[in-house]
């Protein structure tokens, strides 16, 4: 395993990436970057963690539509409504996760 350092959101992270895997593991990197940065640039959550959870959601749900059966119709965008509603409810004002 190598490290890697790399940006999200504008942070430095140093992160071990796999033999052979190095250009998946940008392109993850720059996935989860785009996903962050747009949820911060959309201006209602300023809380990093927040913002790294929400990401996090929006992907699983993304990949989440690759397994589905193809006949079977797509709801993850309700879904993800419903959950990250149900998350800022949880959250509150404060944006700490616990």
């Amino acid at each position: 395993m190598s490290q890697v350092e790399v940006q999200i959101m504008g942070q430095s992270y140093i992160l071990g990436c796999p033999e052979g895997a190095e250009e998946r593991f940008q392109t993850a990197v720059r996935k989860v970057d785009e996903a962050m940065c747009k949820i911060r640039d959309a201006g209602k959550i300023k809380a990093r963690d927040r913002i790294a959870v929400l990401a996090a959601l929006n992907l699983a749900f993304e990949l989440s539509d690759f397994s589905a059966a193809p006949n079977e119709p797509s709801t993850s965008h309700h879904n993800l409504h419903n959950l990250l509603h149900r998350l800022d409810n949880a959250l509150g004002h404060d944006g700490h996760l616990i």
